[in-house]
């Protein structure tokens, strides 16, 4: 079993789950929890990265899946298996809450839901709706 949830970085709490990072660089500033895993491949490419929303969606989506859920879900297993907790919370730098900020996390968990079925609840606050998370 794999529960996917995503939050930001100053956001994110150990009961929450495992912190997985998902950026290309490691944030800079002190964590008050050890960030020790780590996936690459749904770090959004620099080639794109600062592209308008619509234009990395479509871009972010095709690197999704071109690697396709097995392998992603095969390679988060790895992380859950390692820590003995099903629950791995993807996590960046955006905080959703100020008007107008998206996020690649919250493109992986619409494309992810989309490839399995499987909803990636949000843990922090959003702009336009508040998600409380489930833990489970």
């Amino acid at each position: 079993m794999l529960t996917l949830f995503t939050n930001r970085y100053q956001a994110y709490r150990p009961p929450q789950g495992v912190p997985v990072r998902i950026t290309l660089g490691a944030p800079r500033f002190k964590l008050p929890y050890a960030l020790t895993h780590s996936v690459r491949e749904l770090a959004p490419r620099r080639e794109y990265l600062n592209r308008p929303e619509p234009e990395f969606t479509r871009v972010y989506r095709a690197d999704l899946d071109q690697l396709g859920p097995v392998r992603i879900a095969s390679r988060l297993r790895e992380i859950a298996d390692a820590e003995g907790d099903h629950r791995l919370v993807l996590l960046c730098f955006e905080d959703l809450a100020k008007p107008g900020l998206w996020c690649h996390r919250r493109v992986f968990a619409a494309w992810w839901q989309d490839a399995t079925g499987d909803e990636v609840r949000e843990l922090s606050p959003m702009e336009d709706q508040y998600e409380q998370g489930t833990l489970m």
